[in-house]
């Protein structure tokens, strides 16, 4: 079997195009040079290919990196792109909670682009994926960056939501099936075996990276704000508008109601210390971190290699 896999550089995208580590496996992102909305050369790229995983997606919008272009015009370019390629299957990657209406651009756009799989005509199944962690994350990552660089975290609202990670690992194994067309023409929710409150999660990471701070709930419009903040300020942000609103919900059910997975498919390992360990990440957030750091860098990084030019050409012997 020969895949395709969009956002083939990001987090799932990644671990996926590891785990199949097959040369026929083609790697689709902005990093290989192919947009996931240019139809012209997705076509070329799926040329041969018997089915798609499609694990494109951004969580905040940066400029022309909308919601909607990445998430709807993407995915509508991916699937004329299959259709005039014969591709014969695809499986989408999205959200618990997409859905339509909701005020948030992030679960709206994630929801338009389910619809479009739905309606295409090809065998499709759509993954409602709730918090999958592993290395590379967003969830152990950031939360053990924060532990190591704060004395204090916040904890979304007064009531405690509750989440089910996914090992990466068991999300990539669904990923598998449902490539291999074990689940065919299906909408299924992808969950974790453990539900805890986020609290706890949070605190589990924490002890395991060795930190015991304070934690105080605060009101979910704070974490908000926050969220509006990290993304005017950082690379990465802490949290982004769209992670700030799944916490306040929570990421244990989906909406709308999505399928379970088969028995032999569901996933099985607990949020347990060794898999928190295998996640963990070096170092703690700094000033790299830090978007009008990288902006400054960068242009020093110009103006250096332009002074270098111009004291070659300065140099040259005439001719």
């Amino acid at each position: 079997m020969r895949v395709a896999i969009t956002g083939g550089t990001g987090f799932v995208g990644s671990h996926l195009a590891e785990r199949l580590a097959s040369p026929d496996t083609v790697v689709i992102s902005r990093r290989t040079g192919v947009a996931v909305d240019d139809v012209e050369a997705l076509t070329a790229a799926f040329e041969g290919v018997d089915a798609v995983a499609h694990c494109a997606g951004i969580n905040r919008e940066i400029g022309g990196q909308t919601f909607q272009k990445a998430h709807v015009d993407g995915t509508r370019a991916v699937l004329d792109a299959a259709q005039r390629a014969g591709v014969k299957r695809i499986v989408m990657l999205s959200f618990l909670r997409a859905r339509p209406d909701c005020g948030s651009g992030y679960h709206e756009t994630k929801w338009a682009a389910e619809e479009l799989v739905r309606a295409s005509g090809l065998e499709y199944t759509i993954l409602k994926a709730g918090m999958i962690y592993g290395h590379g994350d967003h969830m152990v990552d950031h939360v053990t960056r924060a532990v190591r660089s704060l004395p204090v975290f916040a904890t979304v609202g007064f009531r405690e939501r509750t989440v089910r990670p996914v090992p990466v690992e068991e999300a990539v194994t669904v990923l598998i099936a449902a490539l291999q067309g074990r689940l065919p023409d299906a909408t299924v929710a992808l969950l974790g075996a453990e539900e805890l409150e986020l609290g706890t999660a949070v605190r589990r990471i924490a002890r395991v990276a060795g930190r015991k701070p304070l934690f105080v709930p605060v009101p979910v419009w704070t974490i908000r704000a926050l969220a509006q903040l990290t993304e005017w300020l950082m690379v990465v942000p802490l949290v982004a508008k769209a992670q700030a609103r799944m916490l306040a919900e929570g990421v244990s059910m989906p909406a709308p109601y999505a399928s379970d997975l088969p028995d032999e498919l569901k996933p099985r390992l607990l949020f347990d210390e060794d898999r928190i360990r295998a996640a963990l990440p070096e170092g703690k957030f700094g000033l790299k971190d830090l978007r009008i750091v990288n902006w400054w860098h960068a242009k020093r990084r110009t103006s250096c290699a332009c002074s270098r030019r111009r004291e070659r050409l300065t140099a040259a012997p005439e001719s």
